[in-house]
């Protein structure tokens, strides 16, 4: 079986699994959260290479105040485990999105987390945070405009390698396949311009509840599906 290299995980469906348990929404979360490094392991151990995780988009600032905080703090929390289990797991991390929005100090702990599992071989791991495709685009175009005013750059030079280079996801591989969980079957502003080939596959499963059996059927979605570039088999 081919395994992709890289999979985009849309993390769906925290709150719903907690509303079927007449808990709390951010229970819910919580419970999503632990998830996360389940499905790491499991991933790194079928092959892959780079997973991608949609852990808060640029939208989710307009959810009830209370459901942010908590939000917040679960992400907190996470980054303080993942600088714990990096080195344990030879892990690189790497946050793509706009980090200036978050707390000062989150912001630090990025940037620790960041520079400690850069020379790490095992799993490429990315945590899209205040990420929104749209947004990062204008950001890359931003810098990109930048330099070419500065004569860095000229416009003839601009090709779809040297715009790919201002995205968050410089020097990382377009996903093949995005998962996303609960029977949503959108995009939601993720990585519009990296999944121009991706293969999608969508699951009634709520994340919570997404094992490692899910995911193995995902990738056999993936190995179903007749891929062409250019006209080629």
């Amino acid at each position: 079986m081919q395994i992709p290299e890289h999979i985009a995980l849309i993390l769906d469906g925290n709150g719903r699994w907690a509303k079927k348990r007449m808990m709390p929404r951010n229970y819910g979360h919580a419970q999503g959260s632990k998830n996360v490094e389940k499905i790491c392991r499991a991933a790194y151990n079928m092959g892959v290479k780079y997973l991608t995780v949609y852990a808060f988009s640029t939208e989710n600032w307009s959810r009830p105040e209370d459901e942010v905080e908590t939000l917040m703090k679960l992400l907190n929390n996470y980054l303080k485990d993942c600088i714990k289990q990096t080195t344990k797991n030879n892990m690189r991390v790497r946050i793509i999105g706009d980090i200036t929005r978050l707390d000062v100090s989150m912001q630090e702990r990025i940037k620790e987390l960041e520079e400690l599992s850069k020379n790490n071989t095992g799993l490429n791991f990315q945590v899209a945070l205040n990420y929104g495709s749209r947004d990062e685009i204008i950001r890359a175009v931003k810098r990109l405009a930048v330099d070419c005013e500065n004569k860095a750059l000229t416009i003839d030079e601009i090709d779809e390698k040297v715009f790919g280079n201002y995205l968050d996801t410089k020097d990382i591989p377009d996903p093949d396949l995005m998962i996303r969980t609960s029977g949503e079957q959108r995009l939601s502003n993720y990585l519009l311009w990296q999944m121009a080939y991706a293969e999608m596959y969508f699951t009634d499963t709520l994340w919570p509840d997404f094992s490692e059996k899910d995911l193995e059927d995902a990738i056999r979605y993936y190995n179903s599906k007749e891929r062409r570039f250019g006209g080629l088999r």
